[in-house]
This record gives structure tokens, sequence and C-alpha cells, in this order.
């Protein structure tokens, strides 16, 4: 398992003492953050209201699921200010580990720990969930709901086209980790959802195809009707190619190029299918290549995420 073969925070700390001859984590003004490698700070400057758009909280005193394919070590919010301070974003987006099933407690309380101004959250829910329990979370920040078909379990496509009309009389959108040779076949599914659409993971592409794949194009005309935003992140999940990940940034850059206004970005921190930590600096300075105008980055970075996920002007 994940969780077997990774630091735990403390062990990630004395490294970076011990090899890095740094102050350890609570030394955040040493540029070592848990479960990111190096010390350095982005060349590229983040706006200000810069936000994360993809993010997770690990708590061993929370109880996983049984067989629960990614697990990782505590991850809580001292942590992820560690990496705010080194990277310059302000504002975040909490999404529910597939490793919890249905129970978003870590994610709820991750967002009071970073606080409701500068925090929103994605929550795993089936389509049988409470009009009482959506309200409930919508006071605590939470602005959707996200269905993880590739560690799949806690739900299924077919719940969606239940659950969207409710989540679209919200506001809040559905957001979709899928692998991208699965949208041609889910394409009618996800035309036909009322509610807004978020890809993760820039949509999975197949990258041996990238933009002329089948894929591709689904997801191009989706982007197109005008309720459909893609995640900027995780390159490592589809690219071997580290640290820039050349293949997955050919398909951002098109993505960024094609609807600047339908992207947001997102840190994937603390990268728990990651055994190897990414530089987080490099992977943010990854942005700066992908949409190289400033202007298109602070939309991708503060305008698209405040409409996504309903953020007060910073």
């Amino acid at each position: 398992m994940v969780q077997d073969t990774l630091l735990d925070r403390r062990q990630f700390c004395a490294l970076g003492t011990a090899v890095l001859g740094l102050g350890g984590c609570a030394a955040s003004a040493d540029g070592v953050v848990p479960y990111s490698a190096g010390v350095d700070r982005p060349k590229t400057a983040a706006p200000a209201g810069a936000t994360d758009c993809h993010m997770h909280f690990f708590d061993k005193r929370v109880a996983t699921v049984p067989g629960a394919p990614v697990l990782h070590p505590d991850a809580l919010a001292p942590d992820y200010r560690a990496y705010q301070r080194r990277i310059g974003t302000q504002r975040c987006v909490l999404v529910t580990p597939s490793a919890y099933g249905t129970n978003n407690q870590v994610m709820v309380e991750g967002m009071a720990a970073m606080g409701a101004a500068v925090s929103r959250g994605v929550a795993v829910l089936r389509a049988d969930v409470s009009d009482a329990e959506l309200r409930r979370l919508h006071t605590l920040g939470v602005r959707g709901v996200r269905f993880n078909l590739v560690q799949a379990g806690a739900v299924t496509i077919d719940q969606a086209r239940l659950l969207s009309p409710r989540l679209a009389d919200m506001g809040w959108h559905i957001q979709f980790h899928l692998l991208g040779e699965r949208l041609p076949d889910a394409y009618e599914l996800l035309g036909g959802l009322p509610s807004r659409i978020v890809f993760d993971h820039m949509g999975r592409i197949p990258l041996a195809e990238g933009t002329s794949s089948a894929g591709y194009q689904v997801l191009r005309r989706l982007i197109d009707k005008g309720n459909t935003w893609v995640k900027l992140s995780g390159p490592y999940l589809s690219s071997t190619q580290a640290p820039q990940y050349p293949n997955a940034s050919a398909l951002a850059k098109a993505l960024a190029k094609a609807a600047p206004e339908r992207m947001v970005w997102g840190s994937d921190w603390p990268h728990a299918t990651e055994k190897t930590k990414p530089n987080d600096a490099v992977i943010f300075d990854l942005l700066a290549d992908w949409a190289p105008e400033a202007s298109v980055r602070r939309r991708i970075l503060v305008d698209n995420p405040a409409k996504v996920y309903d953020f007060p002007a910073p």
C-alpha cells in the first residue's frame, strides 16, 4: 500500500533536518514542506487570491474504507500552510480522498482549520443524500461532489445523473476523475447533466494520442457547451517524464490555449499517489509554461476559481 512506503510527517521533517541541514517542518521560513521535494520557491509569482483547486488532507484518526487503493500518512492544515507560504497561493479547495469513501469529516474539518473565507470543499456523496445534508455542507463551504471512477468504489457514474439536477439548483458542480479513454462512451450522460462539470487532472487524456484522441475531442465538446471546467493538475498521473512532463505539458498548453476561461489549477498536494514526491515549486512553475501570459494565469488561478467555487472577491 502507498501508506506503507511513504515517509510520515515526522520522518519527512527529520530527513529535511538531517540531510538538508534545515530546521525541520516547523521552520517554514526554510522552505521545508511535508510531502514536497526541494526547498526552493517558484520562479513565477502567484497573484493575489491565487487558488489551489485540488488538494487533500489525511488524518489517521478517521477510519479509511476497507481495501482503499490510495492511503497516506497525516497531512493537515499546519503542513499545508507551509506549502502556501512556500508557493504563494492563498486559497484552497479540499477534496475528500477516495480512502474515506463517503465520509467527508477530514475535508470538512480541514475547511474549518483553513478558514471559511479562503477554503472550499468537494465532497463524496451518494445520490440518496438528504436535502438537509446538502444544505448543511453548503453552509460549511462545500460546492461540489466528486465522482472518482479511477480509484472507484464509493460512487458510480450512474448516480451522477440522479444527483446532478439537485446540485444544479444549489450552484454546485460534479467533479469527475475519469480516464480519458472512457469519455466517448460517457458523452451522452455527461452532455445531459444540468449541473456544472469539473474534470480532474486534465481529463486524464491518454498522452500517446494527446489532442488527436477521441477523449480529447469529447472533452473539447463538453468545454464548448459552456458548463465544463478542467483542472490543470497531476501531470505525473499520466506522464513519467519528470520533472517537466513535456507530453503532459503539451496537453495542458492545448487546453489553456483553447479555453482559458474554463481552466483552473491544482497542486494535488500531498501527492498521495506518488512514492517519490515532486518539487512543488517546479509543479507551480509549469503553469507559466502552460499559460505564458500573466493575465491568463490570473484568470486560471483567481477569476475562474472564484466563479466555480463561489469565493468572495479578493
